[in-house]
């Protein structure tokens, strides 16, 4: 398959040497979990448990009625201490249970489809949303409902993400290396529910060995595995379509509409697992890394283990961290403490030095328009940062402000170190509450 690449983008340092050759390690499950209830886009879960209760390790404790919604699973076995208000690691506080693990790891009895390819669309489906499945890649959107889009946009062809282009991470990378069936069995099932035949794997270049391990999983299957020029954001879902397929996803609309499904590579595994091997979605391979670290490592954690357990766990230098940041430096979210916990959308964790942050004080734009040249979806950035400054929050919408994808290339380009991201985000605020 051709590449055909996307217009504008940026270079930043890989930062992924640290850790990617590390092979990925299993951490130990704390004693005390803390699991939020609000881990997915759309609606907040009730508890299913109450305090005092005993839980299984794979147990479902939390669910919705509502339509936008996925379940979540206890990570451990051991017994519900309290269910409060806790912080969160994407802003705010979150309703929180928080387990104490007795250490015996018991779980409970999980439901499977071991042969999926007599079962139907809708049982599919089905266990993949009670296995509380969603984008692993950060979005963390629910997978049953991304896998079933409307009959109005009939899809030919699913895109899987291994371009993993933020810096520093390597949690795909380890994973299409350590376990590259789980993602191709994962790939059929979601062939199988599409009702298609094909799947293109998109890898950017700088990661040689996954491109060659997961082309090697592949022969035989007729699945694509198509190298990617290195370049962020490639792994963003219009990116990613536009490079692979050489389509464009219209403005305000889905891939779905250009008759393309886009999944993480590290989501197909979790399908697999889930559909298969019965297990929830309870785990996630975590890089951590930056100056602050002395050991960055790759590893397997359960979902509602603190950050400050990973960090003490990979030898960190308190006195060094200028910036904690949950995912990677350029569209990751910066964490004011430690005592917040791995959720699903979690793929990296980063303590970054003064040296890494290199902070300079923003300086009046210049109008040299580099922030237009590199942003992947077409857009003025700096429009954005001047009616925000204005407060002219509703003009922000005639420039396409939520088109936006927030990937922060405009921020990083800008030789005046304007906050573009950070107005960004304050306008898309703006707009929503405007529009209530």
């Amino acid at each position: 398959m051709k590449f055909f690449g996307f217009r504008g983008g940026v270079h930043p340092p890989d930062n992924k040497v640290q850790t990617a050759t590390k092979a990925t390690e299993k951490m130990a499950s704390p004693k005390m979990v803390y699991i939020p209830l609000q881990q997915h886009i759309g609606a907040p879960l009730d508890p299913l448990v109450k305090v005092g209760d005993t839980v299984l390790k794979g147990q479902k404790i939390a669910d919705s009625t509502a339509f936008m919604s996925t379940t979540i699973h206890s990570p451990v076995s051991g017994t519900v201490k309290k269910i409060e208000q806790r912080v969160f690691p994407l802003m705010g506080k979150a309703n929180t249970i928080v387990i104490e693990n007795d250490g015996r790891d018991e779980w409970c009895e999980l439901e499977k489809i071991e042969n999926w390819q007599e079962a139907s669309k809708e049982d599919l489906l089905k266990l993949i949303r009670e296995k509380g499945i969603v984008g692993i890649g950060g979005a963390s959107f629910p997978t049953h409902i991304k896998l079933n889009p409307p009959k109005d946009c009939p899809i030919d062809t699913l895109v899987l993400n291994g371009a993993e282009c933020e810096p520093y991470l390597n949690s795909d990378n380890r994973l299409m290396l350590e376990d590259p069936m789980a993602i191709v069995e994962g790939i059929k099932i979601i062939k199988k529910i599409l009702g298609i035949d094909n799947a293109v794997i998109g890898i950017e270049e700088n990661k040689p060995l996954a491109i060659a391990s997961m082309k090697k999983a592949c022969e035989g299957t007729g699945i694509e595995v198509l190298p990617l020029h290195t370049k962020y954001p490639q792994g963003g879902e219009k990116q990613l379509i536009k490079a692979v397929l050489d389509r464009e996803v219209p403005s305000g609309k889905l891939p779905a509409s250009v008759g393309v499904v886009v999944q993480n590579t590290g989501t197909a595994a979790a399908i697999y697992r889930g559909v298969v091997l019965g297990q929830p979605l309870i785990e996630k391979i975590v890089t951590v890394s930056g100056k602050a670290i002395k050991e960055p490592k790759n590893l397997k954690v359960v979902i509602g283990t603190p950050f400050s357990e990973l960090l003490d766990y990979c030898g960190v230098e308190r006195e060094k961290i200028d910036k904690l940041v949950m995912g990677g430096p350029m569209m990751g979210m910066a964490q004011f403490t430690e005592e917040v916990p791995v959720i699903k959308g979690t793929g990296g964790l980063l303590a970054l030095t003064k040296e890494e942050t290199n902070y300079t004080k923003p300086q009046a734009c210049i109008s040299c328009g580099k922030c237009v040249d590199v942003c992947p979806m077409h857009l003025v950035p700096f429009m954005y940062a001047r009616l925000a400054v204005k407060g002219e929050w509703e003009n922000l919408g005639q420039y396409n402000l939520m088109d936006c994808i927030e990937c922060g290339s405009c921020a990083y380009i800008c030789p005046a170190n304007r906050p573009l991201t950070e107005a960004i985000k304050i306008g898309k605020a703006k707009l929503r509450a405007i529009k209530k």
